[in-house]
């Protein structure tokens, strides 16, 4: 298994600025099948969803096409895919919706691993039901969750678990599978914030044991947006507050106000994108994206590795905290005695693109006592080893 690089970089325009870009895990650059596809469906013509017109018809294709894509990239049904402006928002609706059912001595677990998109809107949303919050702590030792205080703050009065499928800044992936199968034990629903991890790895929601699953195409390569996929027998449940005109059907009743069709095109053309790198021999989307999401993840763990033993040579200069076993090509760095916001300053000079900051990861910053800003190096599918080199080049001209 082996994807084209020369092939797959040449349909990303901004490469051709000559930047490295590792600045992924916060959004990839765009290839220009994303592009042509928001551009066709917005100059259409393209009207609001209908069965009449060729306008309203292309509306509606644009619907069923993006359901039918991230059924298949996320092996949900596709009337279980929710559209939304980004994973925080449909985090922050569905916060709502799930808390109508709350009552006081209820209690929900947040992870201390988890992007601030994870933590905030549920702890808001529980101090308004007057439910209590209790969490996973981190393992500072192998930035991994610890377990044994996972089963400490599991009890009968858990109504909801919320857990990242993989750290934004140190890549860990906790046993999510595990996470959820203790928590179903006691009857508590299981919200998976799967933004990071969905942009290289092969996502099964039902193999996940997720009840509700999120991800944000930007992420892999696609336009601004988020997607919410769930069962759609739980959907059935979850009554939202909408517009009285407004669907009552699933999905469409979380769906508030039109739908964006060009971006819903983009997102589609992502997955199908994604399906192409590597397919294999395949005769159905799903089975093209797992042969070519296999061969992405062989080719970032490559690079991984590469910018790994780089960084090593490098040094006491340098502090990785990207420690877990299991975890995705992310890396978040420190760097003794200098600051990070500097560092990205100088690398950017030499068209390198690596942010500093805490990537809105308030609590995994805290329960590690990091003081932001720290140096993130994220890989995306286009990234090379000579994107690795100039990275590592430019780091040790700094320090």
């Amino acid at each position: 298994m082996a994807i084209d690089l020369t092939a797959l970089r040449a349909q990303f325009p901004s490469l051709a600025t000559g930047l490295a870009f590792f600045d992924g895990p916060g959004g990839t650059q765009t290839p220009t099948p994303v592009a042509d596809a928001i551009a066709a469906t917005l100059t259409g013509p393209l009207s609001n969803r209908g069965t009449v017109s060729p306008s309203e018809l292309n509306a509606e294709r644009a619907v069923a096409g993006f359901r039918a894509a991230y059924a298949d990239l996320l092996n949900v049904p596709a009337n279980g895919v929710v559209h939304g402006r980004s994973a925080t928002q449909l985090t922050y609706d569905f916060s709502r919706h799930l808390a109508k059912d709350w009552r006081a001595g209820d209690e929900i677990v947040l992870s201390r691993l988890d992007h601030d998109a994870n933590v905030r809107p549920w702890i808001q949303a529980a101090e308004r039901a007057g439910v209590s919050v209790r969490w996973i702590d981190i393992d500072p030792e192998t930035t991994e969750l610890d377990l044994d205080s996972y089963e400490r703050v599991l009890t009968p009065r858990t109504r909801l678990v919320a857990v990242t499928a993989a750290s934004n800044v140190l890549g860990t992936k906790p046993p999510v599978r595990r996470i959820a199968d203790r928590a179903h034990e006691v009857g508590a629903l299981v919200y998976v914030d799967g933004v990071h991890y969905a942009a290289h790895h092969l996502v099964d929601v039902p193999a996940l044991g997720a009840d509700v699953f999120v991800c944000s195409p930007y992420k892999f390569l696609g336009p601004h947006c988020g997607v919410l996929a769930a069962a759609p027998e739980f959907l059935e449940t979850v009554r939202p507050d909408k517009l009285l005109p407004s669907p009552e059907t699933v999905p469409e009743r979380f769906e508030f106000g039109t739908l964006p069709y060009e971006i819903l095109a983009g997102a589609t053309a992502a997955v199908d994108f994604l399906a192409e790198l590597d397919p294999g021999t395949g005769t159905t989307r799903r089975e093209r994206l797992t042969h070519s999401l296999a061969s992405l993840h062989e080719h970032e763990l490559a690079l991984r590795a590469r910018l790994q033993e780089g960084l090593r040579s490098l040094g006491d200069a340098i502090t990785l905290h990207s420690m877990a076993p299991d975890r995705t090509p992310t890396l978040l760095m420190t760097l003794e005695g200098r600051d990070a916001g500097a560092a990205q300053a100088h690398l950017a000079a030499r068209d390198v693109v690596a942010p500093a900051g805490s990537f809105y990861a308030y609590e995994p910053f805290a329960a590690l006592k990091l003081e932001a800003p720290a140096l993130r190096a994220g890989l995306a599918p286009y990234n090379t080893s000579d994107d690795v080199d100039r990275f590592l080049d430019g780091l040790a001209s700094f320090l």
